[in-house]
């Protein structure tokens, strides 16, 4: 039997291999996509703002649910308690539990600060630089290394905001990213581990988990397989103990999320990514465009970490575009710091397509 995977990595560089015909037609789309881009996402930004500055009071967001319900477990509160109460007093949805963040952000500021957590945060973006450089190929150019590096950077900047310690998506991101990066066949365990982390933080971080058991269910490495489908059955349990946490606050009158189905297509996860990167500092009609250009850097990168960064990154996206809604739109986050280190990976990418497409690659 053909080990899909094991064929990937022989390819190499694969926008090196394809025929001149496939190099011209993903030209013309990424090209066709970045025209998109330029002019699509602009006014799903505008309408997101002018959303958020006719809010009566743009001081009550969630980052103030979180801080006022971070404040009352710090002073001794049981977080059901408390997130349940400041939820209802807010008028934020109680329905489905998940609406209710899980406790671990709460409590990591209850044993560490916000000061602790924010130092945290750093601390794991330095590990993901380390876990970078160790696993990119060591034929790379220093150049496109070294831009690597800074692009994760600039991917993580946030982790400096004086709120990033509120933000659940933020830590989960990070943690997601080392887990990433710091993955070898050999020593699969620090990753799970990190996995296992950003999964008590935020519940989006499943996807990955998933698609990294179906890698090592097509590669045949039982144990890791074990390892992961053990991790989601605890997950699933401290998920249904988070449901009865929640049930056991809540009132008959308690209002309903309006639901996960906006359909608002690519346009919102690429607003996203120009808001909450160091991409925000460009015109929208600028940064959108940009932001599809790391997603080639990773897939044109090849072997297996290309080729799941790239499915991870475009499943996630895909399924913002289906289900989140406008507001959700700090779901990128999920995905950063790492998917914007594909933007130093881009050049190459972009240049071995075009040699294909001349027939000179």
């Amino acid at each position: 039997m053909i080990d899909p995977l094991a064929w990937w990595e022989t390819l190499g560089r694969p926008f090196a291999r394809l025929p001149r015909w496939a190099a011209a037609a993903v030209l013309v789309l990424l090209a066709t996509s970045m025209a998109w881009a330029a002019v699509a996402v602009a006014p799903v930004d505008q309408a997101e703002t002018e959303r958020v500055e006719a809010e009566p009071d743009n001081s009550e967001g969630d980052l103030a649910l979180y801080a006022a319900i971070s404040e009352r477990v710090m002073a001794g509160e049981d977080y059901y308690q408390a997130a349940v109460d400041e939820q209802r007093a807010r008028n934020y949805p109680l329905r489905p539990f998940v609406t209710v963040r899980l406790p671990t952000l709460a409590w990591l500021h209850n044993s560490l600060g916000l000061d602790g957590v924010r130092m945290l945060q750093l601390v794991l973006l330095l590990g993901c630089l380390f876990g970078l450089y160790r696993r990119l190929p060591a034929s790379m150019p220093l150049a496109e290394r070294a831009g690597t590096l800074f692009m994760l950077t600039l991917g993580g900047a946030a982790v400096m905001a004086p709120n990033s310690a509120l933000i659940h998506e933020l830590l989960a991101g990070l943690l997601l990213t080392l887990a990433f990066v710091l993955y070898t066949p050999q020593r699969w365990w620090p990753s799970l581990l990190a996995a296992g982390l950003a999964l008590a933080v935020r519940e989006l971080a499943a996807p990955f988990v998933l698609l990294w058991l179906g890698f090592a269910v097509l590669e045949r490495r039982w144990r890791e397989v074990a390892a992961l489908a053990a991790l989601l059955v605890v997950f699933a349990g401290v998920m249904y103990l988070h449901y009865l946490g929640v049930a056991a606050q809540r009132l008959p009158g308690d209002p309903a999320s309006q639901g996960w189905d906006a359909m608002m297509g690519p346009a919102l996860p690429l607003m996203a990514l120009s808001r909450l990167t160091a991409l925000l500092v460009l015109p929208v009609s600028l940064a959108a465009p940009l932001a599809i250009l790391p997603l080639a850097g990773w897939l044109g990168l090849g072997g297996r970490t290309g080729l799941f960064a790239a499915i991870w990154f475009a499943g996630f996206f895909l399924a913002m575009a289906l289900f989140a809604r406008p507001e959700n739109f700090y779901w990128v986050q999920l995905t950063l710091p790492a998917y914007i280190a594909g933007l130093a990976l881009a050049p190459r990418a972009i240049a071995d397509l075009f040699r294909s497409a001349r027939g000179t690659a």
